[in-house]
């Protein structure tokens, strides 16, 4: 089976469960044998030095992560797109969520974080930063001028703090990556499939 087909099978997997909100054990099992298949021919057995794949706005389309997909479940409001921003070259990550609620409740959540390599496939991951608040308010148009917004100084009109522990055991390591498509696993035993845009 090509690895074309193998993309197909997967994302025809994870299509009908809204990123992972809605799944069943069976679609479960689908997905998780999906990506298995998909990363046994993964064409960058080292992720980390290829990072013009890796570099870039990447959307999600599934993920295990219930501190994410727990969004969800505020009261009038639903999640939106989530975005992982990948900047290599200044070892940043930007993770994105919108929020959609009410007009004027639509809101964002964004954690910025740095990280380091440490092996092929792995990096360590350090959240620098937490913004939240109305989309409005902080001027959101789209991801990519967002990112830009976050990359400078100016003090956002929003929730926005930095998060300082020392203790931090995050990492990420890159299972499988092409020019379009990328799974992740964390270090919470999370799963992620995310699309470049």
């Amino acid at each position: 089976m090509t690895s074309n087909t193998r993309k197909a099978n997967l994302i025809n997997a994870i299509t009908p469960v809204n990123r992972g909100l809605q799944m069943s054990e069976n679609q479960r099992k689908m997905i998780f044998s999906a990506v298995a298949y998909l990363e046994e021919l993964n064409p960058s057995s080292s992720p980390n030095n290829t990072p013009e794949l890796l570099d870039g706005n990447w959307l999600l389309l599934f993920t295990t992560s219930q501190e994410l997909l727990g969004i969800d479940r505020l009261p009038l409001y639903k999640l939106g797109n989530i975005y992982q921003c990948l900047r290599v070259a200044e070892g940043k990550i930007f993770n994105v969520a919108e929020i959609k609620g009410l007009p004027l409740l639509s809101g964002i959540v964004s954690v910025c974080a740095n990280f380091t390599v440490v092996s092929e496939k792995r990096v360590k991951v350090n959240f620098e930063r937490l913004v939240a608040g109305s989309q409005t308010l902080i001027g959101y148009q789209d991801v990519n001028s967002f990112i830009d917004t976050l990359r400078s100084p100016k003090k956002l009109f929003a929730i926005d703090f930095q998060i300082k522990r020392e203790d931090q055991q995050g990492w990420l390591e890159t299972t499988y990556l092409d020019q379009d498509l990328r799974i992740g696993r964390g270090n919470e035993g999370n799963l992620f499939v995310l699309r470049k845009i």
